[in-house]
């Protein structure tokens, strides 16, 4: 019987490491669960405001502008073609009147320029020409308005959010010399360097390719008007026009 306690005892010290480490991947649960119950709001607090608000203003800004050009430009695309083919046809026939008010009444870029040229029939091509490509030039403005504001918000996102990352690593060193090197007291700096970092290039990305995708979008509408004058034009230099 003497023989066989070491043995026991050796059961209950396996026993005890096992429930000891049981109840280390216990804790570990809960604290996984703390983390996965944060709220987005605890996550901007983490942030810290004076980065968070200025973000949350870029990202604002940023779905307004693209959901607003990307709906003047698509605008400006509708009905394009079917357009140029019917002011073909009007100035073809020698209907000017009925083309200027075909053009009045068609809301897009073209039609504009187009109008322009219209009125300007019966003076030399050249003044025709550069009429039109003045109208040309403030339509492409009007396109491209606010495309500045979404291309600054692309770069400034992230670089607040790296702003906020710096803030956090100060705070985080500033407690370690205060407090020494406790996880408790370096979390918080840690957490808001890197929830800021996170959120400002959440927000610079999104505003990048939002900023990349109207410029091709533009580029297309450019494109088209540059077909509808040429075609207006090759109908003015046409022999007997």
């Amino acid at each position: 019987m003497i023989t066989n306690i070491p043995f026991f005892t050796q059961i209950n010290e396996v026993g005890e490491s096992g429930s000891a480490a049981l109840q280390a991947l216990a804790d570990d649960a809960n604290a996984v669960s703390n983390v996965q119950e944060m709220s987005v709001w605890e996550l901007v607090l983490a942030g810290g405001w004076y980065i968070m608000i200025p973000l949350a203003i870029c990202s604002i800004l940023a779905v307004y502008i693209f959901v607003e050009r990307y709906l003047a430009i698509q605008k400006a695309l509708k009905g394009e073609k079917e357009f140029i083919y019917k002011v073909k046809d009007l100035v073809s026939d020698g209907k000017l009147e009925a083309a200027k008010t075909l053009c009045s009444t068609t809301e897009n870029p073209a039609a504009r320029m187009i109008e322009k040229g219209i009125s300007r029939i019966g003076k030399p091509i050249k003044d025709i020409e550069a009429s039109i490509e003045n109208v040309g030039k403030l339509e492409i403005h009007k396109l491209e308005s606010r495309l500045s504001v979404l291309a600054t918000i692309s770069g400034a996102a992230p670089m607040i959010g790296f702003l906020g990352t710096v803030i956090g690593m100060i705070n985080t060193f500033y407690n370690m010399a205060q407090n020494g090197v406790e996880i408790q007291n370096l979390s918080g700096g840690i957490m808001q360097a890197m929830v800021t970092t996170v959120a400002g290039l959440i927000v610079g990305i999104v505003a990048y390719i939002s900023y990349n995708y109207l410029v091709t979008k533009v580029e297309k509408v450019i494109h088209q008007m540059e077909a509808a004058v040429i075609g207006f034009l090759d109908i003015l230099e046409t022999p007997g026009k």
